[in-house]
């Protein structure tokens, strides 16, 4: 009986902490996809992402309509890629929700985005990730934005 139950300890000690090693590193890919936001550096994003992400943001306009937009991931990555030297970007992840399943993992991180020191706005990022092989990959990114309301 004694046996049974260190038999069991020690597997569910080593499911824990295969989850924690997977989480931290969904973390680092999603922390990768943004040093290379931030540095303009468009080849270590992509080398977080599959070949083509579903990229949307959520947000109400002005009229209070919900809005539902879908951008277009060569796109961003050619106005990541062709941002002026004189423009900083600067996306603030707040916290880091990770859950994983298998070769499939969600992030949710609350965030503020900078424009050149300048409050702009904020919201949330939604990353799906796929285990490809051996390394985690952004599938999915969806966010919101809002000027207001931001430490709710």
């Amino acid at each position: 009986m004694v046996r049974t139950i260190f038999y069991l300890f020690v597997l569910m000690t080593s499911v824990i902490y295969a989850q924690k090693d997977e989480q931290a590193q969904v973390k680092v890919a999603v922390n990768t996809f943004f040093e290379g936001f931030h540095k303009k550096d468009t080849a270590l994003m992509t080398s977080v992402m599959m070949d083509k992400i579903l990229m949307q943001t959520a947000y109400r306009n002005k009229e209070g309509k919900d809005i539902l937009v879908t951008d277009d991931s060569e796109k961003f990555i050619k106005a990541i890629a062709n941002r002026p030297d004189d423009q900083k970007w600067d996306e603030r992840l707040l916290d880091y929700s990770i859950q994983v399943d298998g070769n499939m993992a969600n992030v949710w991180t609350p965030y503020e985005f900078w424009f050149n020191g300048t409050f702009s706005h904020c919201g949330v990022n939604s990353f799906q990730l796929f285990k490809d092989g051996d390394q985690w990959k952004i599938i999915y990114l969806i966010d919101t934005r809002r000027k207001s309301t931001c430490g709710e």
